[in-house]
C-alpha cells in the first residue's frame, strides 16, 4: 500500500515513461488484490441537503459546500471568513459569490443558496417569494457601515455636501450635469456618475436616505455589481463621484477622495466616513447595517450553522474590523447570536 503515494503524485510532473511505469505497477497491484479475492467497495455521491456525502471502505467523509451570493459590500466580509474557516474545515468549501443584495435574493427566494448576504433588510416581496417557496430563514446582523460619496483625487472643489444636494444630483430628471450646477464657483465640467446598479442593496439604501423610498433616481450614470469597477471609474476621471461601501474607499484612499456629507442644510455640519465616525453614529444617514440570511433548513448541516456562527465570533469580528468594516457592539453582538442560537435550538428539536 505505501506504493500507492507514488502514483498520486501528478502525472504532468513526470515524463511519458515514469506515467507508463506508474500505471503499469498500480494494474499489477490490482491484479493481486482481486486475485487474492479481495473486494473494493464503492458507492455513488450521495447528495443530502448543501452537502455531499461520499461513503468508501465503510467510512463516512461528508463533503459540504456552502453556497453563498448576494451583497458586493458583504462580500469580502465572507470572503475573509470563509479563507479562515476553510483552513480548519478541510471538508468544507464555501463558495463566495456576488450578484448583488437583490439578485442574492432573488437566488435565496428560490432555494438555490443557503446564505444571502445583504446590505440592507430583506424587502416583503423578497420575504414573500420565500415563503411561497417554503423558506424559511434567519437574518443575523454581522457588521457596520459607512456608505461613503467618492470623487476623483483631482477634485480639490467638492469636499462637503449636503443630504439635499445629493438628492438634487441623483434624483430622476436631475438639473445637475455640471460641477457648476452644484455650486456657480465650481468647475464648469459635467459630472461623470458611477453607483451601484438597481440590484444592489447599497443602491437601494442611498435612493432612500437621499432621493427617497418611493422616488426614482437618475438613470444616466453608469452601473455596475462589482465596486471594484466603480472604484477604477472613479479613479479613471477627473470629473468622476461615485458611492460604495467604506471598505472600498479604505482600500483605494490615496487614489480617490472621500466626500463629507451633512445631515442638514448646513455643509460646516458635514462629517466624513471613518471608524469612528461610523461607529459612534455621527456619520449620518449613510451608516447602514449588514446582514447574512442563512436559510434555516443549511442551517440543519452543522458545518453552515457554525459558518454563520463564525461571523459573529470574536475572530470573526476581528476579521470584519481587519477588512475596514465596523464590528458590533456588544448590545448588537448579543442580539445577533441569540437569533442565531435561537434559530439553531429550534431546528434541532424533534417535531411535534
Amino acid at each position: 500500500m505505501g506504493l500507492f503515494p507514488l502514483c498520486s503524485i501528478p502525472f504532468w510532473r513526470h515524463d511519458e515513461m515514469k506515467k507508463f511505469a506508474c500505471w503499469s505497477l498500480l494494474v499489477g497491484v490490482s491484479a493481486l488484490f482481486f486475485a487474492a479475492g479481495c473486494t473494493v467497495e464503492t458507492s455513488a455521491p450521495e447528495t443530502s441537503g448543501s452537502g455531499t456525502g461520499v461513503t468508501q471502505s465503510g467510512d463516512t467523509a461528508t463533503e459540504v459546500t456552502i453556497r453563498i451570493d448576494g451583497s458586493s459590500t458583504v462580500a469580502p466580509i465572507s470572503t475573509a471568513i470563509a479563507e479562515v474557516f476553510d483552513d480548519a474545515h478541510p471538508n468544507v468549501t464555501p463558495k463566495v459569490n456576488v450578484s448583488g443584495t437583490g439578485g442574492g435574493f432573488e437566488k435565496f427566494g428560490k432555494g438555490e443558496t443557503d446564505i444571502s448576504n445583504a446590505s440592507r433588510p430583506i424587502k416583503d416581496k423578497e420575504k414573500a417569494v420565500c415563503e411561497a417557496n417554503g423558506i424559511t430563514f434567519t437574518e443575523v446582523l454581522v457588521a457596520t457601515d459607512g456608505l461613503s460619496v467618492v470623487v476623483n483625487k483631482e477634485n480639490t472643489w467638492c469636499k462637503s455636501l449636503t443630504v439635499a444636494q445629493l438628492k438634487e444630483i441623483w434624483k430622476k430628471d436631475s438639473p445637475v450635469h455640471k460641477w457648476s450646477d452644484i455650486d456657480a464657483s465650481w468647475p464648469d465640467e459635467p459630472i461623470s456618475l458611477f453607483a451601484p446598479d438597481t440590484k444592489s442593496g447599497t443602491y437601494d439604501y442611498f435612493k432612500e436616505e437621499t432621493v427617497g423610498k418611493d422616488n426614482p433616481m437618475r438613470s444616466d450614470y453608469q452601473p455596475n455589481t462589482d465596486d471594484n469597477v466603480l472604484v477604477t471609474g472613479i479613479i479613471g476621471d477627473k470629473n468622476s463621484m461615485g458611492f460604495f461601501g467604506f471598505a472600498y474607499y479604505v482600500e483605494s484612499k490615496d487614489k480617490m477622495n472621500a466626500v463629507a456629507i451633512s445631515p442638514t442644510d448646513d455643509v460646516a455640519d458635514a462629517v466624513l466616513p471613518t471608524q469612528q465616525s461610523i461607529e459612534s453614529g455621527a456619520y449620518k444617514p449613510l451608516s447602514r447595517p449588514l446582514f447574512i440570511y442563512v436559510n434555516n433548513a443549511a442551517l440543519k448541516t452543522p458545518e453552515i450553522a457554525e459558518f454563520a456562527k463564525f461571523h459573529i465570533s470574536d475572530e470573526g469580528q476581528k476579521l470584519v474590523e481587519l477588512k475596514d468594516y465596523i464590528k458590533l457592539n456588544p448590545e448588537q453582538l448579543a442580539g445577533s447570536r441569540k437569533s442565531l442560537d435561537d434559530a439553531i435550538s429550534a431546528l434541532a428539536k424533534p417535531a411535534e
